[in-house]
C-alpha cells in the first residue's frame, strides 16, 4: 500500500473514530437530559402527592372534629356539673337506666375492649364511664346476632366494655358520662357514631385515667 493510501485510511480511521466519540457524547448528554427530566417529574409527583395526602389527611381530620361535635340522633343527655363523683361504698340509687354517671364505688371495671357475659355493678361501670368508657348493654330482646356484632365491636375498641343488663328499657343502650343512646340494632349507624365521639371524648371527666386493671367478673 502505498504512502498515500496509508495516510488516507489512517485519516478515515481517526474520522470514524471523532464520530463514534460525538455520537457517544450525545447519548450521553441524552441520557442526563432525560435523568434530569425523570428526576424532575418525580419529584413534583412527589410532592404533588404528599400535598394531596396532607390535604386529604387534614380534610379527614376536619370531618371527624365535625362529627364528634355534632349531636347524635336520639341521645340523650345529663347536666354533667350535676353528677357526682365521689368515691362511695354500696349501692347508689341512680336517676336512669343503665347509669352515665354520678357517685360510684372507688374501683372500675376493667373496659379494656371488655365483653362481659353476665351483668356487672353499676357503680363500678360508672367509674369506667368516669375514665372515658363507652358501656353497651343489651336485654334479652337483643337478637343473637346482634350481641355477637357488638362484642366483635367491643372487642376491638379500647376503652369500652358489653354486658347484659335485663332491667333496662331499651332493647341495646350505649353510655358514656352524661348520656346515652338507645338503639334496636348493632347495625344502626349511631352506634359508631356514638363510639367515635364518646370513647376517651370530650365529655370524659378524667381523661387518660386506666381502663385496664379493674375488676373483673
Amino acid at each position: 500500500m502505498s504512502k498515500t493510501s496509508k495516510k488516507a485510511a489512517a485519516e478515515a480511521r481517526r474520522a470514524k473514530i471523532e464520530e463514534m466519540r460525538r455520537a457517544e457524547k450525545a447519548r450521553e448528554r441524552r441520557n442526563r437530559i432525560i435523568t434530569i427530566t425523570l428526576s424532575t417529574v418525580i419529584v413534583a409527583g412527589l410532592v404533588g402527592w404528599g400535598g394531596y395526602a396532607l390535604n386529604s389527611a387534614n380534610e379527614k381530620d376536619e370531618q371527624q372534629a365535625a362529627a364528634k361535635k355534632k349531636p347524635v340522633r336520639g341521645e340523650k343527655t345529663w347536666d354533667k356539673k350535676k353528677l357526682g363523683q365521689n368515691h362511695v361504698q354500696g349501692a347508689v340509687d341512680y336517676p336512669m337506666n343503665p347509669p352515665v354517671g354520678g357517685d360510684h364505688n372507688q374501683a372500675w371495671m376493667t373496659c379494656d375492649g371488655t365483653v362481659y357475659t353476665k351483668p356487672i355493678t353499676k357503680e363500678n361501670a360508672v367509674h369506667s364511664l368516669e375514665h372515658g368508657a363507652v358501656w353497651i348493654t343489651y336485654n334479652d330482646k337483643a337478637a343473637d346476632a346482634d350481641v355477637k356484632a357488638l362484642s366483635d365491636k367491643v372487642s376491638s375498641t379500647p376503652y369500652t366494655l358489653m354486658s347484659p343488663s335485663e332491667d333496662q328499657s331499651g332493647t341495646i343502650m350505649l353510655s358514656a358520662w352524661g348520656t346515652q343512646l338507645s338503639v334496636d340494632k348493632a347495625s344502626d349507624p349511631r352506634v359508631e357514631q356514638f363510639l367515635s365521639k364518646y370513647v376517651q371524648g370530650s365529655q370524659t371527666p378524667e381523661p387518660g385515667a386506666a381502663c385496664a386493671g379493674g375488676l373483673t367478673v
